[in-house]
């Protein structure tokens, strides 16, 4: 892991790719450096191994031009903010990134998990910033903005919208790469190989890219006031 300008977390493999891969592949090709923070390996979903999932979200991290994906490895249905041993890990991985904006799950996202990971991903992220909270981790480092991206099955009223209509082939694309959960042919029957799973992702992108009045959008909850500032910095050029 090393530093990146923008730290996108998911609790599972696929999440950030589903939830803000586009807006990830965008800020990629403005110059920001981003990396891909997974809090668990997905091991216990339906399909699909810790190695297969692993190798899938390596390959959607080449899609989206990210810098770099990396897994902590904490236990998948057992996110908590209230670990001590969980919130060391995600202190140590944002002292390590040390990003000015992190891309996160909301916290009322309806699956536990991805609400679990807001919740332990935000306090870790002030503790982060004490420098006397196990020095031994690192200088203290505090991201300056924190945007939720909603779940799968989550809708609310942006708060940001990103015109993401050029980078969203490369979404499709990394999407492609989690094979072992889409592709109806990989595994027993889920919800997530319907074909319907990725078609309504893909209809709320296009539904959220209208308010704009663009084709296709990723919208994002501010968690707090935001400065102009840092949304400025954040979609704009270069470093």
């Amino acid at each position: 892991m090393r530093r990146c300008d923008v730290l996108a977390v998911g609790a599972h493999p696929d999440d950030v790719d589903l939830g803000c891969g586009a807006t990830v592949a965008v800020l990629a090709g403005r110059g920001r450096a981003v990396g891909i923070l997974d809090l668990t390996a997905g091991e216990l979903g339906t399909r699909g191994d810790a190695a297969v999932r692993r190798r899938e979200a390596d390959a959607a991290c080449v899609a989206l031009q990210a810098a770099w994906r990396s897994c902590l490895g904490l236990p998948d249905g057992g996110l908590s903010a209230e670990n001590g041993e969980q919130l060391t890990a995600v202190v140590g991985a944002l002292r390590a990134a040390s990003p000015r904006a992190v891309l996160l799950p909301h916290p009322d996202d309806p699956h536990p998990d991805h609400g679990a990971a807001a919740r332990l991903l935000l306090r870790a992220a002030f503790l982060a910033g004490l420098a006397r909270w196990h020095a031994d981790l690192g200088s203290a480092a505090r991201p300056r903005l924190f945007l939720s991206y909603p779940g799968p099955r989550q809708l609310f009223q942006p708060a940001v919208v990103v015109d993401v209509g050029a980078a969203y082939g490369r979404k499709r694309e990394a999407l492609a790469a989690h094979a072992s959960q889409f592709e109806p042919a990989a595994g027993p029957a889920t919800h997530l190989a319907s074909g319907h799973f990725l078609a309504a992702v893909e209809g709320r992108d296009r539904a959220c890219g209208n308010l704009i009045g663009a084709e296709f959008g990723e919208g994002f909850a501010t968690l707090g006031a935001v400065g102009g500032d840092e949304i400025a910095w954040l979609l704009g050029g270069g470093r």
